[in-house]
């Protein structure tokens, strides 16, 4: 592509194909794929990202909150979407959206339930999440027989799918830990496939459970920042492509002199003469201010520049004395080699946090290369 004369954030639909091969290369061809969609798409596009994946054959979506899910059906994408955390004030939005709900609470069953009944559904479809170990959301194992006697009577729902969620799959000194959780689920799954007299879907790998635990890929996986290109390990993320490439420009260039302060609150004093760039991009688009004061680093001409002073709502300024360019010049603040794991890293945080804080104002543009 030819370079950016704006700040966009391109989204690469080659890239996530490749990612999307590599997972599944991991499971058996009949195990199906629950690709997660929240947040934009890890902050990219979640209806670009979802209409790919579809055609390469994604068997479900998920989002994290029942309007994320409606952005996806007002896109066009018609593959069944679990809504991974959903509210009773949104059964109304779910059920219109043909949504399908996690359930994760005795209190969200009987709710979810007495809606259906009221509004005379049948055998509408339901998720029900256990607790195996991340002590987030989840019914207990002790729920089982309670939460099977209330499914069972009523025609109003029918259990689509079982499944939890690992807390420390890409840790393998946790390999214990993970393994306790895995037999957890799999005695639950099986009581309750026992209990209601069918077996639900049962699910329980992440992207890093796809990776070390393929042999627990029972009958769906679900992946999320492997599709977006980071597989939680050095290894890993060698086999992977990000597909997001945060790009912006120089907007003007200073010379500053020895002494000379940059930036809000003088943060910055320049120990000698030297030459900054002003770059349309701040903490209000993701540029968290931990990244200030030489933290982070964007990248021009290949070479790394590092961030000067404090980083500004809308602007922030780098260190280009030894770096030959000209306002209007291109600017990579992360991509496939500059990555987001390499930056987010310099503050202590993951490329989760950097890739979903970027902007919604920011220009999305899809791309493929």
């Amino acid at each position: 592509m030819p370079e950016t004369q704006e700040t966009v954030l391109e989204i690469n639909l080659d890239a996530l194909g490749h990612n999307y091969r590599y997972l599944t290369s991991k499971i058996r061809p009949e195990t199906k794929v629950l690709a997660v969609v929240k947040a934009f798409g890890y902050g990219s596009d979640a209806v670009a990202v979802a209409e790919e994946l579809a055609q390469l054959g994604a068997s479900y979506f998920g989002v994290a909150y029942t309007s994320e899910g409606l952005v996806l059906r007002k896109g066009g994408i018609n593959t069944p979407i679990l809504v991974l955390h959903p509210l009773p004030a949104n059964f109304d939005l779910v059920v219109q959206s043909c949504l399908e709900p996690s359930i994760y609470s005795e209190k969200m069953l009987d709710g979810f339930i007495a809606y259906a009944e009221k509004n005379n559904l049948k055998e509408y479809p339901i998720h029900l999440k256990f607790n195996t170990g991340l002590n987030r959301l989840g019914f207990s194992e002790n729920d089982v027989a309670t939460i099977s006697e209330k499914i069972k009577a009523t025609n109003a729902v029918t259990v689509r799918s079982v499944f939890s969620h690992l807390a420390a799959s890409e840790d393998l000194s946790e390999k214990n830990y993970t393994e306790g959780q895995l037999e957890k689920f799999r005695s639950i799954s099986e009581a309750i496939s026992q209990l209601l007299g069918y077996r639900p879907m049962r699910h329980t790998l992440n992207t890093s459970g796809i990776i070390n635990f393929p042999e627990s890929q029972y009958e769906m996986v679900r992946t999320g920042i492997g599709l977006y290109g980071f597989g939680n390990n050095v290894s890993e993320n060698a086999n992977l492509r990000p597909i997001a490439t945060l790009k912006t420009v120089i907007s003007q260039l200073h010379e500053i002199q020895e002494g000379e302060s940059v930036g809000y609150n003088r943060a910055f004093k320049a120990p000698r003469r030297m030459r900054t760039a002003t770059l349309p991009i701040g903490h209000t688009d993701g540029i968290s201010r931990a990244y200030g004061n030489g933290t982070g680093w964007v990248t021009i001409k290949g070479k790394k520049a590092a961030l000067v002073g404090n980083v500004c709502m809308d602007m922030i300024m780098v260190d280009v004395t030894d770096i030959p360019c000209i306002e209007g010049d291109e600017v990579i603040v992360f991509g496939e080699k500059a990555t987001a794991e390499a930056l987010s890293r310099a503050i202590g945080s993951i490329p989760y946090e950097l890739l979903t804080a970027i902007s919604q104002r920011i220009k999305r543009v899809i791309c493929r290369k």
